[in-house]
């Protein structure tokens, strides 16, 4: 068994020191020196996350959920048709930044919880973009990017986030993406594999998970509907054509997760005079919108106040919700919680913390790299052959990129691997998270005695894969893959004993 290897220097410093070399030879060039030196300034920022779907996919209202506030509109307004970054900042504000001249402020308000901002005058297609500043925690370590519908009956605001998420001639703006269904289409598919590249690792694979955003829909709103939505999205995840395009499936109640994240007392105490209606006599009313917003249709509450809870909650959101009242959830944080886990949100972003905020630094250094290799592939240099080869070392050598490449191969329906050992590999290389415990398939809170005794199995199962003379060359080089990373952790666990 060979020797625990030392920790590998940081991807970062690394790609900072090519970023700033690259700079200072394309310094006679402006227009690349400002791109590079744009990506020195990202490595530094929060993960940038596009939410991309299909028109009507629900990425607002996914969006107002992830923050907990209602910052983006969800309406059908001109604003949904241009590019908008949230970032956290200290005070809120909205700034329109043009295609020409200069960027302005544009006034804040509110209107029934809502933010609302318009365009000022301005043309949706005189826009590149609009930036919303708001303080929020959930944005401290993201910024999410909400883009026009895809597939829009509009070709040119379709084209918009095409040219965002999948640029020709330039890396992505966005590090990671959310991609939006509310089935599985073939178009949705053609859609993630325009993120591929021939650089690093298939974009899709690594940086992209699929969400069928509104779930509680494929149960035809039915108390159950969130089971048969999981039941399908883990269906997705074992197809081949979807395992090879993006890195996971989940089901998320969109609207009920915003609304769970938003819920006002008023909206509760109703919630609370509906769930004293007796079973059958709500189960009838809520059989349709129409029948639930009647005039007549219940005896104290106002057919204004049952159409505002609708709009809010959805049928399924109206039936959840009184259902855990009845069960107890007689308290507006309690509530709150549950619906929020039943949503599916509190899975999402599980998700999102494992796949992207933990693989934040190679992310960003992969977007780097892009760029730096397209750099040197439309501007030819003097230098540029020294600088492509510190490009393809750090590719080569970094093997947080053997890993995200391996994880990619392995999702491929033509590997072969037993399933145990595709499961046992994918784990290990932290598809299912970055963290040691994660990736022994250990609790968080194991011991590091636990720990390192199942990074020395692992370790060793997979170095007798790796010299196996049954195993081919290439079988060989994915196993060496799985070791590396085995023998990384073992490494961190020795470092973190000598620091203690």
């Amino acid at each position: 068994m060979s020797s625990p290897a030392k920790a590998a220097p940081s991807i970062s410093t690394a790609v900072r020191a090519v970023l700033r070399r690259a700079a200072e030879v394309y310094r006679d060039s402006p227009a690349t020196a400002l791109q590079l030196r744009d990506q020195l300034d990202r490595l530094d920022e929060p993960l940038r996350v596009a939410v991309a779907g299909k028109v009507k996919a629900g990425k607002s209202t996914l969006l107002n959920a992830l923050v907990g506030e209602q910052i983006a509109p969800t309406d059908a307004g001109e604003c949904t048709r241009v590019i908008t970054w949230y970032r956290d900042a200290p005070s809120p504000r909205v700034t329109l930044m043009p295609h020409r001249g200069a960027p302005r402020q544009l006034p804040l308000t509110r209107a029934d919880g809502r933010l609302e901002f318009d365009l000022g005058g301005s043309a949706p297609d005189d826009v590149d973009r609009l930036l919303v500043d708001w303080p929020s925690h959930g944005l401290r370590t993201t910024t999410l990017i909400d883009t026009p519908g895809i597939a829009s009956l509009s070709a040119h605001i379709s084209a918009r986030a095409i040219a965002l998420l999948a640029p020709e001639d330039r890396p992505s703006d966005a590090d990671a993406v959310i991609y939006l269904m509310r089935h599985l289409h073939a178009t949705d598919v053609r859609f993630l594999e325009s993120f591929y590249d021939q650089v690093g690792a298939p974009a899709a694979v690594v940086n992209t998970v699929a969400v069928l955003s509104r779930a509680d829909e494929i149960g035809a709103s039915r108390l159950d509907a969130m089971v048969s939505a999981r039941q399908i999205a883990r269906r997705y995840r074992t197809e081949p054509k979807v395992r090879r395009v993006c890195q996971t499936v989940v089901a998320v109640a969109g609207l009920l997760a915003q609304t769970a994240r938003t819920l006002r007392q008023v909206e509760f105490s109703a919630l609370c005079e509906l769930a004293q209606t007796s079973r059958s006599e709500l189960d009838a009313l809520l059989l349709s919108a129409d029948r639930f917003t009647a005039p007549q249709a219940h005896p104290t509450l106002p057919a204004q106040t049952r159409g505002a809870l609708v709009e809010r909650f959805g049928l399924f959101g109206l039936r959840l919700a009184t259902t855990l009242i009845r069960q107890g959830h007689r308290e507006p944080a309690g509530l709150t919680q549950e619906l929020v886990r039943r949503s599916g949100l509190d899975e999402l972003r599980t998700v999102l913390a494992t796949q992207f905020t933990e693989r934040r630094d190679v992310l960003k250094a992969r977007s780097a790299l892009l760029l730096v290799d397209r750099a040197l592939r439309e501007e030819p240099c003097s230098e540029a052959h020294q600088l492509a080869g510190e490009v393809e070392r750090i590719l080569a050598g970094a093997h947080e990129f053997r890993e995200l490449r391996l994880l990619a191969e392995l999702r491929a329906p033509d590997v072969a691997l037993p399933p145990d050992a595709r499961s046992d590999a994918e784990r290990l290389l932290g598809g299912h998270g970055t963290p040691t415990p994660s990736r022994l398939g250990l609790e968080p809170d194991a011991d590091r005695a636990a720990l390192r005794e199942a990074a020395i199995a692992a370790l060793a199962r997979w170095q007798r894969r790796a010299e196996s003379p049954l195993s081919d060359r290439t079988a060989s080089e994915r196993a060496r893959v799985v070791v590396r990373s085995c023998e990384g952790m073992l490494a961190r666990l020795a470092q973190d004993q000598a620091d203690s």
